[in-house]
């Protein structure tokens, strides 16, 4: 027995100054060179932060493109401190009902949609509850609405989601994506 013990102690050691100690300002000087130094990208107007470009805000004022529902919005309402998903099936009743609510509350302030015309990105909520971005369909079908409101031509609107569009990773990876965040930003600059 004493043969293992001091040479376990000494392992023991190693491992904590290696993985207790190293590991992480490795990882930390990493996260350094990356995006934001490691603290999230954040989206600024006039020097001032308004969000971050990876975390989903609220947006349900008619005027503005409607951001995708978070889970947890109720809770949190979109605060990164409180990030998860329902965890109900696509035949829960809970589940049903509230995805119900949300396509009749989305049809009735976008009068003349049909509701098989919907994406469901808009009318159910992402894994993280957090996500920041919606899809090009999704964006698109609030056009008529935003135009009405804000007395903007359609074509000036759809012009500024094919602006906002970002194309899968390496053409490859993903889905044509808009940042809701960026896309209301550049919403309020029209003249």
């Amino acid at each position: 027995m004493k043969t293992y013990f001091w040479p376990s102690i000494k392992l023991t050691l190693i491992m904590i100054v290696l993985l207790a100690g190293l590991y992480p300002l490795l990882i930390t000087g990493i996260a350094k060179l990356a995006p934001g130094g490691g603290n999230g990208v954040t989206i600024e107007k006039n020097g001032k932060v308004i969000g971050f470009e990876n975390i989903g805000q609220k947006f349900t004022d008619d005027k503005y493109f409607w951001s995708r529902p978070s889970a947890v919005n109720y809770v949190s309402d979109y605060k990164d401190q409180a990030s998860g998903g329902s965890n109900k099936g696509p035949y829960n009743p809970d589940y049903l009902k509230a995805t119900q609510g949300l396509i009749d509350t989305f049809m009735k302030h976008n009068p003349g949609i049909n509701k098989a015309d919907i994406p469901s990105d808009i009318v159910t909520a992402s894994g993280s509850g957090l996500d920041p971005n919606i899809s090009v369909q999704a964006a698109k079908i609030q056009v008529p609405r935003i135009a009405r409101i804000r007395h903007i031509p359609e074509e000036k609107l759809n012009s500024l989601v094919e602006q906002y569009t970002e194309k899968p990773l390496l053409g490859l990876f993903g889905k044509e994506k808009i940042n809701v965040l960026k896309l209301n930003i550049a919403l309020n600059d029209l003249k």
